[in-house]
Parts: structure tokens; sequence; C-alpha cells
């Protein structure tokens, strides 16, 4: 009996989405400088060597920007295949799809000073 999880079908839908990751990451300007700031902050979260906890929670709020970056960018694509002409409502869209990934970021920020900023503080005070 084969695991539903090994079917043909899962796999296909693995490689898709690996081709929409690959996609945004090519197109998306946001995305890529979403990725350079992923980076820093995790060269500076090892450097610090924070707490697993910590490490959960920078990896959760990095994970949550990011798909807010996707679901964005879908969005966009989504709106000027389907109204390619300027319309005020398919710009409203845009715009709270782009919020959505404005506040992410800003608590993505948030996160990282609160879980970042004490440890860096005790790395340079002994």
């Amino acid at each position: 009996m084969r695991k539903r999880w090994a079917t043909p079908s899962f796999w296909r839908s693995v490689r898709h989405a690996w081709a929409g990751l690959r996609a945004a990451a090519r197109t998306e300007r946001n995305l890529r400088i979403h990725t350079g700031a992923t980076v820093g902050v995790v060269l500076s979260a090892w450097w610090l060597a924070i707490s697993p906890l910590q490490w959960a929670l920078l990896v959760g709020i990095i994970c949550l920007v990011v798909c807010a970056e996707l679901v964005n960018s879908a969005i966009e694509r989504l709106v000027d295949l389907v109204q390619p002409e300027y319309h005020p409502l398919a710009g409203e869209v845009k715009d709270i799809a782009a919020a959505a990934v404005v506040v992410c970021a800003a608590g993505a920020v948030v996160v990282g000073c609160l879980i970042l900023g004490p440890a860096l503080i005790e790395k340079i005070a002994g």
C-alpha cells in the first residue's frame, strides 16, 4: 500500500512550489531585499549565540515575512492578469497586500531588536 504523501502528485506539487519560489526570487526585488536582511540577521544571531527558543522565534518571523512577500507578489500578478488597465479597486487590492508585508516586516524588526539587541549588548559588555 502506498503512503499518501509519497504519491507522484505530492512531489509534482513540491516541484511547482520550488519553481514559484525561484520565479519570485528572480523577479521580485523586495524578496531579494528580505533575503539579504535574513542573511544579516542569521549571521548576527549565529555570532551572538542566541538560545534555541530565540532561534525558533527568529525563524518563525522570517518565514512569516517571506510568506507575506510571496502572497503579495502572487496577488499583484493576479491583479495585473485580470485588470491590465488601471482601476482604483485593483490599486487598493495591491496596496492592502503590500500593507500586510509592511506589518509583518515591522513586527520582524521589533522581534529582531528584542532578541538581538540584548544579546549584542551582553556580547559587547563582556
